[in-house]
């Protein structure tokens, strides 16, 4: 019929090098465009402000977008002191000012290691944390700020990479739920001089770096996009695996647990893994149930794909 689309189907992740101006939907629908692949997500916001690495799922990688959403992320952030603003980036109003000239490396320092670890980081009015069901950001548009709890969020290690004032620039590896603008805030009035990130770039989510990225251009000039997908696997890669005989694969994709005697003599109850069938196509998640000594699926592939990723039988 005139005007249809043809729908392609493809299973994989694709992960892009998000540029500055655009929103991480803009991306995804750039890639639900060039591919005409109708099932596509992203596995973590990035602001509009912010560059970087941001993986994009297609098909049934989708699945696994959370397992990355979950994952440990690198930022590099750019700290400008001397203003604050409603946003914490760049893009607010300026809410507060002050002066940085006696302001050094060393003082900035010493407050960055009080971040480190396990702290309590509150979001920003602006982000997409909701309240009452609510999104922030949709209440901060509307004028309305309300009170936001603290979170426990991880960070793993934080350096200064910079430091060339009004402007730090700071790496930070952290875990989930971690906001590089909360950060700028709350350092600048650790260090009493009001701050906002003035720039952001993500070098890493999971398993991908910014050395696995392509730009839209790249893809959209790429005949064979099918070949710069990764598995779907590929978002659990630091998961240890395990092959299923062909037996056990049909419990798995009928729901039920499977036994492989010998094949976690030290797994921990839910401790996840990879599952294989020999061939080496990718089946799912499993998770040990050490009481019954048994691998209960959890997220199994409609349709098993070959893996590069698979275990040597």
């Amino acid at each position: 019929m005139s005007g249809t689309t043809t729908r392609v189907e493809a299973d994989g992740a694709f992960v892009i090098n998000k540029p500055k101006a655009i929103t991480s939907m803009d991306v995804v629908r750039a890639v639900r465009r060039i591919t005409r692949v109708k099932r596509v997500g992203h596995a973590g916001t990035l602001d509009p402000i912010a560059e970087g690495v941001l993986p994009v799922c297609l098909g049934q990688a989708t699945r696994f977008m959370d397992y990355l959403v979950d994952s440990g992320k690198t930022y590099v952030g750019e700290i400008t002191f001397g203003a604050a603003t409603d946003t914490y980036d760049a893009e607010g109003e300026t809410t507060a000012t002050g002066d940085y000239a006696s302001l050094s490396r060393e003082r900035v320092e010493e407050q960055l290691q009080y971040f480190t670890g396990i702290v309590l980081q509150r979001p920003p009015m602006y982000s997409a944390v909701k309240h009452e069901g609510q999104r922030l950001y949709d209440l901060a548009r509307a004028g309305v700020e309300v009170e936001r709890p603290e979170r426990e969020v991880v960070v793993h290690s934080l350096s200064l990479r910079e430091w060339e004032p009004p402007r730090a620039v700071v790496e930070v590896d952290c875990g989930k739920g971690f906001y590089m603008r909360s950060l700028a805030h709350d350092l600048g009035e650790a260090v009493g001089c009001p701050a906002h990130l003035s720039a952001l770039t993500r070098t890493r989510v999971g398993p991908f770096s910014l050395d696995d990225a392509l730009t839209i251009e790249q893809l959209e000039a790429e005949e064979d996009w099918e070949g710069l997908l990764e598995p779907p696997d590929a978002a659990l890669k630091e998961t240890p695996a395990l092959l299923v005989p062909s037996a056990g694969e049909r419990h798995l994709r009928n729901g039920q647990p499977v036994n492989l005697p010998g094949s976690a003599p030290y797994a921990k109850h839910l401790e996840p893994r990879r599952a294989y069938s020999e061939d080496g196509r990718f089946l799912g998640l499993v998770r040990f149930n050490r009481a019954e000594s048994s691998w209960k699926p959890e997220k199994i592939m409609a349709k098993p794909v070959l893996s590069r990723y698979a275990p040597e039988p």
